[in-house]
């Protein structure tokens, strides 16, 4: 598999630094002919259902995205076709933290987990996988309207803020997700990590901005519905992508409710079939729910409240000013006046200072490597405020270089110090820099003095926007955590080996239309030595059935699934289910009008 580099794909190629570390290779050659059987059967259930409830003509959909019923997707070929709609896509190893998959819809690149899940697990994995990936999210993205809301979403995503639990939650259920689509993981372990996901769940305090769009993601791109409560249409790609709930979820006892605003107080969780569904009656319903809770983001309401979530984030945020100055850092400090509005905000460890998402040069992190501080505010007694000073009016304030400046805020808060720079952009006075200063509020505490240092002072009357994340993240070089857990790697033992050869023969006899006598012996060894196989024999009773070739053979390959979805109660509905499609064939529903 090619390097994504080499990928001739506009979108994939504007991907910036921080996020291009998540990318791992395809290696298309590791998928299993079980493999590309359990990607065919899904989608063979798939097109046979979903013809009947998707929101969109299933099979364009995947054509338009590079897809098809007979084989797992190739990344490149997948970026061939979505670069024609003005999209891309990337694979990935399991998942990614929420802001890094929020940021890659904002470049609209579609995230794609590599991995595919186990045949046992053939109706529903909690893990992501390239079934529900690409099977799920790529046929719609086609659709303008819906294309649109993907990618404004993760815009709006990106500068979500998210406490510190959210990402131990992030890692309980990625720790989970890897333990249960692994083969060999013990039920113990797995119990384990159940029981510690449950316990990060049940003592998440107050959701985050991320946690409550989250919920919004999944209750729409994941599961949501389309059209009306009586007779709603599936466009998530969480229901198009499990062949159990895709048709469970229409069933009476899921409750369907409107999509709107109060959607966002419904959690979910990602282990059970969901107990109700949102149904929206047009994508632009979804933009306008998320532009109303996007009003009540610290993006765009600034303030206190917003440096409060970017200090319980514990991780980089940045502050916008009034000024267009952005201060990026940990947030660790700030001061409130009695009318709660912000005194100074303050941030330790390596900071940076930025205007309209560059940074300022000399004011990266390496320079600012323990922190920034700095007042928020208007002078005392002073209407205009300072970002909206010439240089002519700072000077009346005693505000020139070269010259000992003595400030004080609304706040209390004083300055003392000699301008040696001013920094303006736009018109606007943005950053003032003192040598020899002193900084301390009214009751003497000292919030910086002279032997520190140079002492830049930002400059704006408030703070406009806190968000997620660094202002410049190449300048910044901003490194989201990758997780040290790593989806599982399989070596199969040489009896497994045989199962894949048997897979691998029926696939090709099939495709080929030749060695139909083969079939006999392959099915003979299949009862011999892997009876607890179901689908290989489904595939070898689909070709005797639709070529009328060894009726003696086929009635007994018949009576054996019958036996065994009569004995196997966890593979009952997935053999009734792939016998229904032999019968009613894809390959006739596919050149029906669609």
């Amino acid at each position: 598999m090619s390097d994504f580099n080499d990928f001739n794909n506009p979108q994939v190629a504007k991907l910036p630094r921080h996020l291009r570390q998540f990318i791992v290779e395809q290696h298309y050659e590791k998928y299993t002919p079980v493999d590309q059987a359990v990607w065919r059967y899904v989608m063979r259930q798939n097109y046979s259902y979903l013809k009947h409830v998707a929101y969109y003509p299933y099979i364009k959909g995947l054509q338009r995205a590079g897809l098809s019923i007979e084989y797992i997707p190739d990344l490149q070929t997948m970026n061939d076709n979505l670069g024609k709609i003005g999209w891309g896509a990337v694979t990935v190893d399991g998942f990614i933290p929420p802001a890094a998959f929020m940021e890659y819809q904002a470049y609209r690149v579609l995230v794609i987990a590599a991995d595919i899940r186990q045949i046992n697990h053939i109706e529903y994995t909690p893990a992501p996988d390239i079934i529900h990936e690409s099977a799920g999210h790529a046929p719609i993205i086609a659709d303008t309207d819906y294309n649109n809301y993907l990618s404004y979403f993760g815009s709006i995503g990106a500068k979500a803020m998210f406490s510190s639990k959210d990402f131990e939650l992030y890692e309980a259920i990625r720790h989970l997700s890897i333990l249960k689509e692994a083969v060999d993981a013990p039920e113990q372990e797995i119990a384990k990590a159940e029981k510690h996901l449950q316990q990060i769940s049940e003592n998440m305090g107050e959701p985050s901005e991320m946690a409550l769009l989250g919920r919004l993601h999944w209750w729409t791109v994941e599961y949501g519905l389309i059209g009306t409560l009586e007779d709603p249409k599936i466009y998530g790609a969480g229901l198009l992508s499990s062949i159990g709930e895709s048709s469970s979820c229409m069933k009476a006892d899921v409750e369907k409710l409107w999509y709107n605003l109060d959607t966002v107080n419904y959690a979910y969780d990602i282990t059970k079939p969901q107990p109700q569904l949102f149904v929206t009656e047009t994508f632009q319903n979804l933009i306008d729910v998320l532009e109303a809770f996007a009003d009540t983001m610290a993006f765009r309401r600034g303030g206190s409240e917003g440096i409060i979530k970017a200090i319980e984030c514990k991780n980089p945020a940045t502050a916008v000013y009034s000024s267009g100055l952005q201060v990026t850092g940990t947030f660790t400090d700030m001061g409130i006046d009695q009318q709660d509005q912000l005194t100074f905000i303050k941030t330790t460890g390596p900071s940076a200072l930025a205007v309209e998402g560059k940074q300022l040069e000399g004011h990266g992190k390496l320079y600012h490597k323990d922190g920034f501080s700095s007042p928020v505010g208007k002078l005392k007694g002073v209407a205009s405020a300072i970002e909206d000073m010439d240089f002519s009016a700072l000077a009346t304030y005693g505000i020139k270089l070269q010259h000992i400046a003595e400030l004080e805020f609304e706040s209390g808060i004083s300055v003392k110090g000699m301008a040696t720079k001013i920094h303006q952009h736009n018109g606007k006075t943005i950053l003032i820099t003192f040598e020899d200063c002193t900084v301390k509020e009214s009751n003497g505490n000292l919030l910086f003095q002279p032997e520190w240092g140079t002492y830049d002072m930002a400059v704006g009357e408030k703070i406009v926007s806190v968000y997620n994340g660094a202002a410049d993240k190449d300048a910044y070089e901003e490194i989201t955590h990758v997780s040290d857990k790593q989806t599982h790697k399989i070596t199969y033992d040489e009896k497994t080996q045989k199962l894949h050869d048997i897979y691998r023969n029926v696939r090709l006899i099939r495709e080929n239309q030749t060695g139909y006598e083969m079939l006999p012996v392959l099915f003979s060894a299949l009862k011999a030595d892997h009876r607890y196989d179901w689908l290989s024999a489904l595939e070898i009773l689909e070709i005797l059935h639709h070529k009328q070739l060894y009726p003696e053979l086929e009635k007994e390959v018949h009576i054996y699934l019958e036996l065994k979805a009569g004995v196997e109660p966890d593979h009952k509905k997935l053999i009734n289910d792939g016998l229904h499609v032999i019968e009613n064939p894809v390959s006739q529903l596919i050149t029906e009008q669609d």
